[in-house]
């Protein structure tokens, strides 16, 4: 697969504070919260489910892996989304190691396995 995705019992709010709280522990940021319901809804669009877009960072990560290949700005800042199905809130990201196997760099494979795998921690941290 190429996300990871799950089921939580908060509210989105809850579930985007605690994220924001343990991506914070391991030095990642939220650099912006995109709210796609409201921001459509300003526009005139009628869209009632409820989808946050969190874009992440953590900046000694990022340099890294742009000194080694600029290709991988393609992939950042990382994305974490949060939202509403089937009355559950759910949270969820692509995978880095997916979006990485496009760039063909084994160095950065494993630098993006343990990325992925903070992020992952997070996520269940949050839930």
């Amino acid at each position: 697969m190429f996300h990871y995705t799950v089921d939580t019992n908060k509210t989105m709010d809850e579930a985007v504070q605690a994220l924001e709280a343990e991506l914070k522990n391991d030095k990642f940021g939220v650099l912006w919260d995109f709210d796609v319901k409201a921001t459509l809804n300003n526009k005139g669009l009628d869209f009632d489910k409820p989808v946050r877009i969190l874009e992440v960072c953590n900046p000694s990560e990022a340099k890294k892996v742009l000194e080694k290949n600029e290709l991988v700005s393609y992939f950042l800042p990382c994305k974490i989304v949060v939202h509403e199905s089937d009355g559950m809130t759910k949270i969820g990201m692509p995978k880095p190691t997916k979006l990485i196997e496009f760039v063909e760099d084994q160095e950065l494979n494993q630098i993006a396995e343990d990325i992925e795998q903070r992020m992952i921690n997070a996520i269940n941290e949050a839930k």
